[in-house]
């Protein structure tokens, strides 16, 4: 039997030709240039990333932690995660797996990294986290002098959380997921909602005053975009660029803070809509 010679139509052969190199491009472009910069508004802060389950922050949030925990930057970083993701009972493994890689991306130690076991923050995609219970953990944590943190210590805390004296937090930047939760699972959404009604409560009754924390979220893209592989990687950096250029041209804050950290499949922190937050 002869021997067959297989031939490809050119099409074909452009379109396996063409991700490869666009991605062959990228990687090379990610080993020469540094990073992009966060906005000087993260500089000299205490940031905090809020997840719902160890891995998130390597899924997720890895070019973030990388961006920010820069020794040049002087931020001082910690992860607060609601969750040790116990639902196959490998919460205790997960949990030492996310301090190691905590540090890998940046934090400074493993104290810096906090995980909680809590039965009002069961892991699952039917599992759904109360917002305002979420607030409330935030608010123990992170404004634990305001009154928010137990409403039964409003009235004795009133005094130190009067108006006049306008919202203190001992943090300066929340980070988590926005409103879609990237991948849509509930967990991630509630922790939105929960930052959101944090930022409320601690704004509530100080009209006139900046909020003292930031809240940054990560943005979703589509389906199309978060399975296409290689061939998002033009219309990561497309939006990107767009979005750089608009930023410098208008000169707005809000704009200029947008892109902090440009992650993979055109993932992008941005600051989220105010401080007055989503209240039930």
């Amino acid at each position: 039997m002869a021997n067959e010679t297989i031939t490809f139509p050119a099409w074909a052969v452009y379109l396996f030709l063409v991700p490869v190199f666009i991605f062959g491009i990228w990687q090379l472009n990610s080993a020469i240039l540094p990073p992009p910069p966060p906005p000087a508004a993260l500089k000299d802060k205490r940031v905090i990333l809020l997840i719902a389950h160890p891995d998130d922050e390597s899924m997720f949030f890895s070019p973030t932690l990388l961006g920010l925990t820069g020794s040049a930057l002087g931020n001082h970083v910690k992860i607060l995660c609601l969750s040790t993701g116990n639902a196959d009972g490998l919460g205790e493994t997960r949990k030492k797996e996310l301090e190691a890689a905590a540090v890998k991306l940046g934090v400074r130690n493993r104290e810096d990294v906090l995980t909680m076991e809590d039965p009002r923050f069961k892991d699952g995609m039917k599992e759904q986290w109360d917002e305002k219970e979420i607030a409330k953990v935030l608010a123990q944590a992170f404004a634990p002098n305001t009154g928010m943190a137990d409403a039964s210590e409003k009235k004795k805390n009133k005094k130190t959380a009067s108006s006049k004296e306008g919202p203190r937090a001992t943090i300066d930047a929340l980070i988590t997921f926005d409103r879609h939760g990237v991948s849509s699972h509930p967990n991630h959404i509630a922790l939105f909602r929960g930052a959101k009604h944090f930022l409320g409560n601690l704004m509530r009754d100080h009209s006139g005053y900046s909020c003292p924390v930031t809240m940054y979220t990560l943005t979703s893209i589509n389906v199309l975009r978060k399975y296409s592989f290689v061939l998002d990687v033009a219309p990561t950096y497309f939006v990107g660029l767009v979005s750089d250029i608009f930023a410098g041209a208008s000169g707005k804050k809000k704009a200029a803070k947008k892109g902090m950290s440009k992650g993979s499949k055109g993932d992008r922190i941005s600051e989220s809509e105010g401080c007055d937050g989503e209240r039930a």
